[in-house]
Parts: C-alpha cells; structure tokens; sequence
C-alpha cells in the first residue's frame, strides 16, 4: 500500500511550486494562476439559501463530533470547531502575530522560504505540485519549535510571535 509520504517523494517539488506570487507587485493574473471554470453553472450556487453556504460548526462537546468532523470533510473539506478549550486570549495573540508576518514585505518572507522537500517555513500548500495550475495561497508552515524562522524575520523581536 501506498502511503503520503511516499507519494510525495516519488513527486519532486520545484522552487516555482514553493514560491508564492507576490501579490504587490501583480498587474493581473498571470496565466498560471487561472483555473479554468468548473462544470457546473455558477447559478446554482448563488440561488442557495445563506444557511446552506455556510461552513459546517463543530461542537467538540458533542457526542457525535466525530462523525460530524468526517462528514464535514466529505462534503466541505473545511470545517470550524467551537468549544475547543482553546482561550480567546491566545487565539486572538496567534491572529496578531499571523497578520504581522503575513504583512511582512515578501523579500522579508523569502529569507524563510520553506525548502524543496521541507514541511516548515515559508511558501505555498504542499499539495501544490499535485496540480497544473498555481493556487492563490501564501502560507507558513510550523512543525515543532519555528524559533529560527522568528529570529531571522525579526532579529530583536522574535519572542511573541515563537512565544504565541
């Protein structure tokens, strides 16, 4: 059997792939970004009730949140989980110091740019070499302590975002 990790060795992962746009500098959309249209008409979507748009809520104290984390993967693929346990106060430090990384200029954010065959750092969803055409993503993966990446992005105040 084969397992993730196996298929994303045997599927190399080039620089361009790791590499996002940066957005400030676009005129337009550049053709490798463009997806092309799905099948089915953009209609339908828009005559749905709001409630029917809206992203399935999990409630961790619900028995049956375990069947509704799978149903929603199935059917979303996205999902937002309340009464986690997680407090507000923490979660509101982490979106502070997401922003402020994010607002980092992107000459500042390649010095973090996360490595052909790495998992940590800066770039853009791994799973993007599975697809022909460029997602438009950003993002910054954390796999353990990201004290290093902190340092280098902010030499003299790293602390709250490695802290948080």
């Amino acid at each position: 059997m084969t397992t993730l990790s196996k298929v994303y060795r045997n599927v190399p992962t080039t620089s361009y792939q790791i590499t996002p746009l940066d957005f400030d500098s676009l005129d337009g959309v550049p053709e490798s970004h463009i997806w092309s249209q799905p099948d089915e008409p953009q209609q339908k979507i828009q005559t749905q009730e709001p409630q029917e748009l809206s992203i399935p809520v999990i409630d961790l104290t619900d028995p049956n949140a375990l069947d509704l984390i799978g149903q929603a993967c199935k059917t979303w693929g996205i999902f937002q989980v309340i009464n986690h346990g997680v407090p507000l106060a923490l979660i509101k430090k982490l979106e502070s110091e997401s922003r402020r990384l994010f607002a980092l200029p992107t000459d500042e954010k390649h010095k973090v740019l996360r490595s052909a065959n790495g998992v940590t750092g800066y770039g853009t969803a791994s799973i993007s070499k599975f697809f022909d055409k460029c997602m438009w993503h950003e993002g910054f993966g954390i796999m353990g302590s990201c004290v290093e990446d902190a340092k280098i992005l902010w030499p003299y105040d790293y602390k709250n975002f490695w802290y948080v």
